[in-house]
């Protein structure tokens, strides 16, 4: 046992999850990620809580549920970590443990070098304050374009509340990822068309040696193009309504970088990320059993045709 890892640990319980002595605290994991698991788990003992470790067989692609028996532990617990290989942030069982007051961190993808490094170490009174205003520009808009290379993207949020990712999850039904840093919002669906040229990385696939061209039609994702990780996107993806855009976000954690851990790359500030698939847990309709997210830097935003990044600059 890392004894670093450990005290980390310790830190991120207190402080972003405001974990107490007593309460009941459970760590979901998989095989792939079981020996950081341990980690939390341990610091959670070392707390006083009463902890509990789970760890399930790993699922195929994030946004996939996990069994039962977890899902149901979730939703009985007052603190849950999950730091699995795959996200289960946009899932059912998630979204359920919070309806029932839990304070819940997801953790898809993280790395031992992650949480020693990078984004777990941001100043997250820092993050909370500048994603909570970024989420409130999502709320008020009506209408996002997006240009990167002479490539535009446009689609709806009318009607939509953004969503913050803050990192700090102190009160009863607050959720989010470790590490974190976006503010999110699912954009109307059926309402994007355009294309958009990613350059970051992607879930599942990793960073990208050159950038990805993907064209939307009435909110579709209809081609994938330009480097051999398209086609590997689109069969992630499925030829179902895991292919219509379920997501928009911004990144706001200073600490974070491009790793090709998507859990870490859509947090960088400064970018921003497209997601396909499942958004029905966070305001929209789509159910699709995945949730892929595309990140991109050095892009303009516009929210309703006014300027609020500028080369990956946030303009606030």
């Amino acid at each position: 046992m890392n004894s670093q890892l450990t005290e980390i640990s310790k830190n991120v319980l207190q402080n972003c999850l405001g974990l107490r002595e007593n309460e009941t605290f459970l760590v979901v994991s998989d095989d792939v990620k079981k020996e950081l698991a341990e980690s939390l788990y341990e610091a959670g003992k070392s707390l006083g809580a009463e902890a509990v470790l789970m760890v399930m067989k790993e699922r195929s692609k994030s946004g996939e549920e996990p069994p039962a028996a977890v899902a149901t532990a979730m939703a009985s617990s007052q603190v849950v970590v999950c730091i699995t290989q795959h996200s289960l942030t946009h899932t059912q069982a998630r979204k359920q443990a919070v309806a029932s007051g839990a304070r819940l961190a997801t953790m898809p993808g993280i790395t031992e070098d992650m949480f020693l490094e990078g984004a777990i170490a941001a100043d997250y009174t820092k993050v909370k304050a500048l994603t909570e205003k970024v989420t409130g520009l999502l709320t008020q808009a009506k209408h996002v374009r997006i240009e990167k290379d002479g490539y535009s993207l446009s689609f709806s949020l009318e009607g939509r509340n953004g969503v913050p990712s803050t990192g700090m999850y102190l009160n009863p039904g607050e959720s989010g990822n470790l590490p974190s840093g976006e503010g999110y919002i699912a954009p109307v669906e059926g309402s994007a068309s355009g294309q958009i040229l990613v350059n970051g990385s992607v879930a599942g696939i990793g960073a990208l040696d050159s950038p990805l061209l993907l064209t939307l039609e009435q909110g579709r994702l209809v081609r994938a193009e330009g480097c051999a990780e398209g086609e590997k996107l689109l069969q992630m993806l499925g030829d179902g309504d895991g292919r219509l855009l379920g997501e928009f976000g911004i990144g706001t954690n200073d600490k974070a970088r491009i790793t090709g851990v998507i859990l870490e790359d859509e947090k960088v500030y400064g970018t921003i990320h497209v997601a396909f698939g499942s958004n029905n847990t966070f305001g929209g309709t789509i159910a699709a059993g995945v949730h892929i997210d595309c990140v991109v830097s050095g892009i303009d935003v516009y929210l309703d045709d006014s300027l609020i990044m500028e080369k990956g600059r946030l303009l606030l």
